[in-house]
């Protein structure tokens, strides 16, 4: 079966259309206490190699019914008004996640250019894993 559309293009799509911090950027909020960067990364991932400091833990698999207020799952952080910058490993999961939560109508929203590989390279802050990082 030929696929209409792969995940190259998804991203594509989802890219063309959110807004992406640089990590200067992104660096810029780490102190702002309107701004929550969420990891969406699975949690192996996190155990593994850290993540932004203070950054809230939210499956990329949850995210959309933790967002929702009519959801059972719903994690008040998200009806918070805050800025909300998404990251994974790479930048493509986070786009996707982003568009998403964008077209739900979660306001402001963004991600991480090059995500969390890109963040690391640059020497910017990781910390370690803490189950308390979860929303």
């Amino acid at each position: 079966m030929a696929l209409t559309r792969g995940y190259r293009q998804l991203v594509d799509d989802a890219q063309a259309r959110i807004r992406t911090l640089t990590l200067a950027e992104a660096a810029d909020r780490l102190a702002d206490a309107d701004t929550v960067f969420v990891d969406i990364r699975d949690v192996r991932e996190l155990q593994r190699e850290g993540s932004i400091p203070d950054a809230l833990h939210a499956p990329r698999g949850m995210l959309e019914f933790w967002v929702d207020p009519d959801s059972p799952y719903f994690k008040p952080v998200f009806g918070s008004g805050k800025t909300f910058v998404l990251f994974c490993q790479s930048g493509w999961r986070s786009s996707l996640a982003t568009a998403t939560l964008q077209d739900m109508g979660l306001a402001p929203v963004c991600h991480i250019e090059g995500g969390f590989a890109a963040w690391k390279a640059a020497g910017l802050p990781v910390a370690a894993y803490s189950r308390s990082s979860r929303a």
